[in-house]
């Protein structure tokens, strides 16, 4: 391999440490999947891009129903999603995870470009972990994503 790709490689690794060395130890950060919904492609390549630096798979969908669909044929540990979507919004999209038992823990963090208290407060209200404002910063985002894994893991080890 020629020494600029070796390079690349253990730089790669490092920020992969870096990032999933805040996550509480003991979790499998490989075995985590999250799941990105948006409607707008380009969002999805750059949050994509802000979350390369964990080791997670990264799932996406493009829709509510495509979102539902997914979370139905393969477990998710975490969900970023949009609300203004055409067909099925996020706010739908959480009431219906919400009212399923088998996704009604599911970890949910908004992003979105709707920034009033009303609409913040209507996430939170059914059921959304963390509101996060677009345009996304990116130290906000893994920040989130990091403390959701986190609460997520202590639950487990008290229901165990």
């Amino acid at each position: 391999m020629p020494a600029h790709r070796v390079a690349l490689a253990r730089n790669k690794n490092k920020k992969h440490r870096k990032m999933n060395d805040h996550i509480t130890p003991g979790i499998n950060v490989e075995s985590l999947s999250v799941l990105v919904v948006d409607d707008v492609p380009l969002n999805i390549l750059l949050i994509k891009k802000m979350l390369s630096q964990y080791t997670f798979e990264i799932r996406t969908a493009n829709g509510g129903q495509a979102a539902l669909d997914a979370i139905a044929q393969k477990k998710v540990d975490l969900l970023l999603l949009d609300l203004m979507m055409p067909g099925i919004d996020g706010f739908e999209v959480i009431k219906r995870l919400r009212a399923d038992e088998a996704t009604k823990d599911l970890p949910i963090i908004i992003l979105s470009a709707l920034n009033s208290e009303q609409d913040i407060s209507r996430g939170f209200q059914l059921g959304a972990n963390d509101f996060i404002n677009k345009p996304i910063i990116m130290e906000k985002l893994l920040s989130s994503v990091t403390t959701q894994i986190n609460l997520q893991a202590a639950k487990r080890q008290l229901n165990n």
